[in-house]
C-alpha cells in the first residue's frame, strides 16, 4: 500500500505533517497548553494548502512552466506563493464561517487577517522554492543522465562503424575496386584512395561532436558513393535534391552516410539493373527533412527497421532531440523506398 504512494504525494504529507508539528510545538511551549480553535485552525490551513499547491501545481505542469524564461518563472514563483495564501485564507474562513467558530469570528479585523496572512506567505513561499529547486535538480540531473547515454552511444557507434556499418566487406570491396585501378586509371586510384581515407578519417572522429553540419556529412557522402561507383559503375545513379539553406544545419555525424550505406546494400545491390540513390534536404515549417530514395523494396531489417544502422539512427535522434524528431523507412511506391528524418529547427 505504501508503495502506491507517489514521491510526490509523501512530500506533501510529511511536510505539512512537519508544518503541524513545528506550530504544535512553539504554540504548547509558549501557551502551555492547546486550544480546540488552534488545532481546528491547524487542521484547516493542513488542508487548503494541500488543496491549493497541488491545485495549481496540476495548472503550470499543463503550462509546461520550465520552459519559460527565468523572469517568467520568478513572476510565475510570487503569483503561486501569494495564490495559495489566498486560497487558503479564504477556504479557512469560509469553513469557519460555516460552523461559526468563535475563534473564526475574532479574526475578521485587518490587523489579525495581516497576521493571518504573513506567516501563510511564508510558508507556502517555502514550498514553491522546494518545488522548484527539487525539479531544477531533478532536470539537471536527466540532462546529464542523457548526456552521458549520448556519449556512451556515440562511443560505441564510433567502434561499430568501423566494424559493422564500414564493416570488413565495404573496405574489401573498395580495395579491391582500387587495386583494379592501379594499372588502368593510376590517378583515379590515387583519388579514390584519398576518399577512402576521408571517410575513416570521418568514422574515427564520431566521438568530437555530437552534431556536424549537413555540408560537412555531404562531402563524405560524396566520397562514398565515389568508391561505389567504381564498383556499381553504370548501375548506380545518385541524385542530389539539397535546399542550399540547409546546408549550414546540423544533423548527428555519420547519419546520412548510415541511410546511403543502407540505401544501397538492402536496395541498389540487390537489383540486377541497378538504381538510382536520391538524397534529399529540405525545411517543412520547423523541421530539417532529409530523404534518402532508391530503388528496392525493403524486407528483412530494413523493413522493421531493426538493423544495427537504423537502430543507432532512431537512438541518437531520440538522446539529441527526444520526441522533436522523427525516423521512418517504408516502400514509397512499387519500385522505391524512401528514408525519411524529421529533426528540429532551433
Amino acid at each position: 500500500m505504501f508503495k502506491r504512494i507517489s514521491r510526490y504525494w509523501w512530500c506533501q504529507i510529511l511536510g505539512w505533517t512537519a508544518y503541524a508539528v513545528v506550530n504544535l510545538f512553539f504554540a504548547y511551549s509558549f501557551a502551555g497548553s492547546l486550544g480546540s480553535y488552534f488545532l481546528i485552525n491547524l487542521l484547516l490551513i493542513m488542508f487548503f494548502g494541500m488543496l491549493a499547491t497541488h491545485l495549481l501545481r496540476s495548472i503550470i505542469k499543463r503550462l509546461n512552466w520550465f520552459q519559460y524564461s527565468f523572469e517568467s518563472q520568478m513572476l510565475l514563483f510570487f503569483a503561486l506563493t501569494v495564490s495559495s495564501g489566498v486560497i487558503i485564507y479564504v477556504g479557512n474562513t469560509i469553513a469557519g464561517n460555516l460552523y461559526r467558530y468563535s475563534w473564526q469570528q475574532r479574526a475578521l479585523t485587518d490587523q489579525a487577517t495581516l497576521t493571518f496572512l504573513l506567516p501563510i506567505f511564508l510558508i507556502t513561499s517555502i514550498w514553491w522554492l522546494i518545488y522548484f529547486v527539487w525539479h531544477y535538480i531533478e532536470r539537471s540531473r536527466n540532462s546529464q543522465v542523457d548526456k552521458l547515454k549520448l556519449e556512451s552511444t556515440v562511443k560505441e557507434l564510433e567502434l561499430k562503424t568501423i566494424k559493422s556499418q564500414l564493416n570488413p566487406h565495404f573496405i574489401f570491396n573498395a580495395l579491391n575496386s582500387i587495386r583494379a585501378l592501379v594499372d588502368e586509371n593510376p590517378q583515379r586510384a590515387r583519388t579514390a584512395i584519398t576518399e577512402l581515407s576521408n571517410i575513416l578519417r570521418s568514422s574515427m572522429q564520431v566521438e568530437k561532436a555530437e552534431t556536424v553540419n549537413l555540408e560537412n556529412e555531404l562531402d563524405i557522402v560524396k566520397d562514398y558513393l565515389a568508391l561505389e561507383n567504381i564498383r556499381f559503375e553504370e548501375r548506380l545513379k545518385v541524385q542530389y535534391d539539397i535546399d542550399p539553406e540547409t546546408l549550414e544545419l546540423p544533423i548527428p555525424p555519420m547519419m546520412l552516410q548510415t541511410l546511403v550505406e543502407n540505401a544501397i546494400k538492402h536496395g541498389i545491390s540487390r537489383t540486377i539493373s541497378g538504381g538510382t540513390v536520391t538524397i534529399g534536404s529540405h525545411i517543412r515549417e520547423t523541421h530539417h527533412e532529409i530523404t534518402i530514395e532508391n530503388t528496392g523494396q525493403i524486407g528483412g531489417e530494413a523493413s522493421t527497421g531493426h538493423g544495427f544502422g537504423l537502430q543507432s539512427t532512431r537512438t541518437r535522434l531520440s538522446l539529441l532531440y527526444g520526441n522533436k524528431a522523427s525516423f521512418n523507412i517504408y516502400n514509397k511506391n512499387e519500385e522505391t523506398v524512401e528514408a525519411k528524418v524529421l529533426m528540429p529547427l532551433f
